[in-house]
């Protein structure tokens, strides 16, 4: 017991450094250390507690019991173990912290916010400051709740401007533009959107014909537009795609695209879709009414930045004839 005890607390002092030197490199074995010492101490506690509790010292052919007081030692064990655990919830912590604010969503859409990402322990995290509007908000949770490890979001987030009213030209013109920004194959950047009684005006540069009709079909599939007016200029000229080669998307990231897409989508709305990435590879599931609409959320997911390949595993509800 003193052994293991006087080993794990001389591992307690991280080696120096500076504040980008051996300390920092030395944290993930320093972790691991205590985390192995805490385990060790457990178990010796737990024995010494037994053994220890009562020692029979033989004098003058008596047996006298004396009780050893164990607690300074369990003190400073449980000190041990409350450090190793600080540390780890904390590397945690830090893990998600910076995986959020690498994810591409918050590098693109979210870098104008002031958004701050606490885990609050293991699994849950809370997200603080000010959004430019309300498509920021529910990005900023989705993005998050697709973060390892992360099993619930409290989303605190307030909008600056305040949410737009349901259904009113500012709702709309908000969802066509996030349903534009998501999909690779429209010229987001070059596109103006503007809603009068809920007919939306596009003006801007298109890169093909076949782009420009794809803005529109995008458009006239969100909820409450009631016409589009497609004044977009064809180039000449261009790329086939405005996503760039070198652009890295995260699954966290590609996951949140695709939720937000499908939501703002008036065609898949209503469908009760799970989403799950990995490496870039999106597995959608639920339950589609028939082929067509499984189809369909496969094609719009196909077409969001960051999807290499799609994986439709819905099923066709069964209609029941009575």
């Amino acid at each position: 017991m003193v052994l293991a005890f006087q080993y794990c607390t001389s591992k307690l002092t991280p080696s120096k450094g500076g504040r980008n030197g051996p300390r920092q490199n030395h944290r993930t074995a320093f972790l691991k250390t205590n985390v192995v010492c805490a385990n060790v101490l457990r178990l010796q506690i737990a024995r010494f507690s037994i053994e220890s509790d009562r020692i029979y010292l033989k004098e003058s052919g008596y047996s006298i019991m004396k009780k050893i007081n164990s607690m300074p030692l369990i003190v400073t064990a449980t000190v041990v173990l409350g450090a190793a655990g600080f540390l780890m919830a904390s590397q945690t912590s830090d893990r998600i912290e910076s995986s959020a604010k690498k994810s591409y969503v918050f590098k693109t859409y979210l870098k104008g916010d002031d958004i701050k990402v606490h885990a609050q322990n293991d699994s849950v995290v809370s997200l603080t400051g000010t959004v430019s509007e309300w498509s920021h908000r529910s990005l900023a949770q989705e993005t998050v709740a697709g973060l390892p490890g992360v099993v619930r979001v409290d989303n605190k987030l307030e909008i600056k401007a305040g949410q737009p009213a349901e259904n009113s030209d500012a709702w709309i013109g908000m969802k066509v533009n996030v349903v534009l920004m998501f999909h690779r194959n429209v010229n987001v950047l070059k596109t103006d959107v503007d809603v009068k009684d809920g007919i939306v005006t596009l003006r801007g540069h298109a890169l093909t014909e076949a782009q420009k009709d794809l803005t529109t079909e995008y458009a006239k599939d969100v909820e409450g537009v009631k016409s589009v007016k497609n004044d977009m200029v064809v180039a000449k000229a261009g790329k086939s795609t405005v996503e760039k080669v070198d652009e890295y998307f995260d699954d966290a990231s590609i996951t949140a695209q695709v939720k937000l897409a499908l939501l703002f989508h008036r065609s898949t709305s209503v469908i009760k879709t799970k989403v799950e990435t990995k490496d870039g590879i999106v597995t959608v599931s639920g339950a589609a009414k028939n082929g067509a609409e499984k189809d369909l959320v496969g094609k719009l997911v196909n077409d969001i930045k960051g999807v290499k390949t799609v994986r439709n595993d819905m099923t066709i509800e069964q209609v029941s004839l009575k």
